[in-house]
């Protein structure tokens, strides 16, 4: 399972980071995601890595201003946040896959996390 933490209340302009700790699987041999769901609208990816590191998605919003990165001792990913703004406010949910296009496209995964709520206000 994926266990993601790390949201709460950040200021415009501040910064935030998410963790998504896996148990039962290694999580580095899967593509893993974060996605997004801001209240009234629909689901969205932010964010995506195959198990290589060697291809990444990022919505168009967040590209230079939010990372992805992990600690395979931990068995954790992490969303670092730079930047934030008023419309990054949402529940942010992790999702690993063993395929990246059907976890990045069709938002199917073999495993997803519990959502965290990512507030930006001042």
């Amino acid at each position: 399972q994926l266990q993601a933490s790390g949201g709460g209340l950040v200021q415009p302009g501040n910064s935030l980071r998410l963790a998504c700790a896996a148990s039962g699987f290694t999580l580095s041999d899967y593509t893993t995601a974060w996605f997004r769901q801001a209240p009234g609208k629909e689901r969205e990816g932010v964010l995506c890595i195959n198990s290589r590191h060697e291809i990444t998605y990022y919505a168009y919003s967040v590209k230079g201003r939010f990372t992805m990165s992990s600690d395979s001792a931990k068995n954790t990913v992490y969303l670092q946040m730079n930047s934030l703004k008023p419309e990054d406010t949402a529940v942010y949910y992790c999702a690993a896959d063993v395929q990246l296009l059907r976890l990045w496209v069709l938002w199917e995964a073999n495993y997803w996390g519990q959502g965290t709520l990512v507030t930006v206000s001042s």
